[in-house]
């Protein structure tokens, strides 16, 4: 594995952090999320084994996945109690996580479900697109688009709210999602801002880091991504090279992609540039 290196961009390199929050700051928080990861490692556990059923050895080693787990999150937040705890970030718990799964030979539990739920979001895309399209104003038809990132953005396996309504309801999508959005303002709150800049010169260049497989990445991020490009913009995609949960990795946003490109011109144009 390739050391990380610093992302050339970043107005303030040696300050810069890429955690909102620091869980060794926050004694509230730090109980929250441990909770959380401890309940969430047993299905973390029936994945990894459901991801390799055809291997006797699969249930046994996603136990012993669990115990470990489960043994070294104790030892982190024992070791983060002490009077000079170190910076400790989600981040930390979910590469933890994918360190143990790996340890036990899973290596993508998740990839067998990426792929399903990226093939029945692909088949909704053209409607989402054109739901968008008949929307004249631009300011709302950029809220609507902007509504659909953070509604994808649910579709988190790793949250554990969300992945019970995804076990308990399978037909749970986009537009269900979409009505679970709080009434604004929201937490944080920068959408006007992003309206009022919409109406000046386009940006030259918009990267984005895409996060999860399926409904995230299709139904919300592709249509952000169209929109820039109608406006002229040119559009960086990023992906993590290594699985974490159901993120979509580069290689799986490389063969998305491709796909996408039959059901929107505007894609294929930019892809095949």
């Amino acid at each position: 594995m390739s050391s990380p290196i610093q992302f050339r961009l970043l107005q303030d390199v040696d300050n810069y952090c890429p955690d909102t929050l620091d869980l060794s700051l926050d004694s509230e928080a730090k109980n929250y999320w441990f909770k959380c990861f401890n309940r969430l490692v047993l299905k973390f556990e029936q994945q990894a084994a459901k991801s390799q059923n055809g291997d006797p050895t699969a249930v046994d080693r996603a136990a012993k996945f669990r115990t470990d787990y489960l043994d070294k999150l104790e030892q982190l937040q024992q070791d983060n109690s002490s009077l000079n705890p170190k910076p400790l970030a989600i981040r930390d718990l979910l590469e933890l996580n994918e360190t143990c799964l790996r340890r036990f030979g899973f290596d993508d539990p998740w990839r067998e479900q990426k792929q399903i739920e990226n093939q029945a979001s692909i088949v909704k895309l053209n409607s989402r697109l054109d739901y968008i399209d008949q929307i004249e104003d631009i300011r709302a038809k950029w809220t609507e688009i902007i509504k659909g990132v953070l509604a994808g953005n649910m579709f988190d396996w790793g949250a554990q709210a969300v992945a019970q309504i995804l076990e308990n309801d399978s037909s749970f999508g986009l537009e269900e999602a979409l009505q679970q959005i709080q009434k604004r303002p929201w937490l944080i709150d920068c959408l006007d801002q992003w309206l009022d800049r919409t109406q000046g010169p386009p940006h030259k260049c918009a990267t984005i880091f895409t996060d999860n497989s399926g409904i995230d990445i299709v139904l919300g991020i592709l249509p952000l991504v169209r929109q820039l490009l109608l406006q002229k913009t040119k559009v960086l995609l990023c992906a993590n090279t290594k699985p974490a949960l159901n993120d979509i990795t580069y290689e799986e946003l490389q063969e998305l992609i491709r796909q996408c490109c039959s059901k929107c011109a505007i894609i294929n144009e930019a892809y095949e540039e």
